[in-house]
């Protein structure tokens, strides 16, 4: 009993808050309704107890919605990791190569990056996933991508499953000629009668649930794909940002350098392990990290000082000719610009006729960048 209560303690439940979110409740809803269809209909298809085919197939079906409930909740209660408060590094004279973070009066440590979302500096961090209401970064980035490539992988069970389902009831209760299609009837007469009644509503239940399945398996599996990429060259989705602004200063000021990214380990494999271990605990600490030859520890971090000094050069100044309210999907500004709004969790930025905005990068109608407020900026997304 002692262990279990020093298990379950106040500030576990308070991590609960995080279910109480748009995007946990839809990924769990689309969890709940496919692996709830599937079983049901595994019932009609493949009775599981009369065949051993039929037991493998809905052990299976428990099994990828246990492992998949599992990667997620890792992912979102274990969480990235964040840098500790008033962190900063063991050589004094390091902190020249560190940004500081007035948020969390800490230096931020390599690689990782301040969420506005979390109020935190996370470690490694990718990117603030609505999703699962938390960091992808350091602790839960292998959680995550596992998460990713089951999902996919356990809805393509059940989208099998919908179909033969669908198939063989509609095949009891059809009969196909070469130009007629006849309802046979006496199939709801038929002995032993179906242990789960297949009728309209089921009918369309399953074909929800397929549909779910197949824009699941579509949507998150190029998701995993993406992670992938990433991972098996050592980066976060932010890293990639700005190794390719490193090379676009580069070449805007013609420099006679070439940028070096310092965590790719030059094997696809070693940049794996760096995730994904036997343990289930990433190599490393989160604040310091191993580096390939050429490059120390703060390589990436004097290449973000010098981008952020670049920022203020390049940047460019605009003013403000109409009212934003800084609704998400804004319909007074337009249909294009509705349906483009950008997929991220950012603020939008409100803005007044006569303000001023420094846009450090853009969509086609959408600018990212600050609003210049006194000697201040207020960063976030802009119509």
């Amino acid at each position: 009993m002692g262990t279990f209560c020093s298990v379950i303690k106040f500030e576990n439940l308070q991590e609960l808050k995080r279910l109480c979110h748009w995007g946990p409740i839809i990924a769990l809803g689309v969890i709940a309704i496919c692996s709830t269809m599937a079983m049901i209909d595994s019932v009609l298809w493949y009775w599981p107890l009369h065949t051993t085919g039929g037991s493998v197939n809905f052990i299976m079906l428990i099994n990828w919605t246990v492992m998949i409930l599992y990667n997620y909740f890792n992912a979102m209660f274990v969480g990235p990791g964040f840098v500790p408060l008033g962190w900063k590094p063991e050589i004094s004279q390091d902190t020249m190569y560190l940004q500081y973070c007035k948020v969390c009066q800490a230096y931020k440590a390599p690689r990782s990056h301040h969420c506005r979302k979390c109020n935190r500096c996370v470690m490694k961090m990718d990117h603030h996933c609505p999703w699962i209401n938390n960091c992808c970064g350091y602790q839960n980035h292998a959680s995550f991508t596992l998460f990713l490539l089951l999902a996919p992988l356990g809805c393509i069970h059940a989208a099998f499953i919908f179909v033969m389902t669908m198939y063989t009831q509609l095949y009891n209760r059809l009969s196909f000629g070469w130009n007629t299609v006849k309802i046979d009837m006496s199939a709801a007469r038929r002995d032993p009668l179906p242990i789960v009644p297949f009728g309209l509503a089921a009918f369309a239940a399953t074909l929800f649930a397929l549909g779910l399945a197949l824009g699941t398996t579509i949507a998150v599996g190029m998701l995993f794909v993406i992670q992938m990429k990433i991972i098996l060259r050592n980066k976060t989705s932010i890293e990639s940002w700005i190794e390719e602004k490193a090379k676009d200063r580069i070449h805007y000021y013609q420099l006679d350098e070439v940028f070096v990214f310092p965590y790719d380990m030059g094997s696809r494999w070693r940049n794996f392990k760096q995730v994904f271990t036997w343990s289930g605990v990433p190599e490393g600490d989160g604040l310091e990290w191993p580096v390939r030859e050429g490059c120390h520890q703060y390589s990436l971090t004097i290449e973000q000082l010098k981008q952020k000094a670049d920022k203020r050069v390049r940047s460019v100044r605009y003013k403000v000719i109409e009212d934003y309210s800084g609704a998400c999907c804004p319909l007074n500004k337009g249909i294009k610009t509705f349906f483009t709004s950008p997929c991220t969790e950012e603020p939008r930025i409100q803005l007044q006729k006569g303000e001023f905005v420094l846009a450090t990068r853009g969509l086609r109608y959408w600018l990212y960048g600050d609003k210049i407020l006194d000697d201040s900026f207020i960063k976030g997304v802009l119509v």
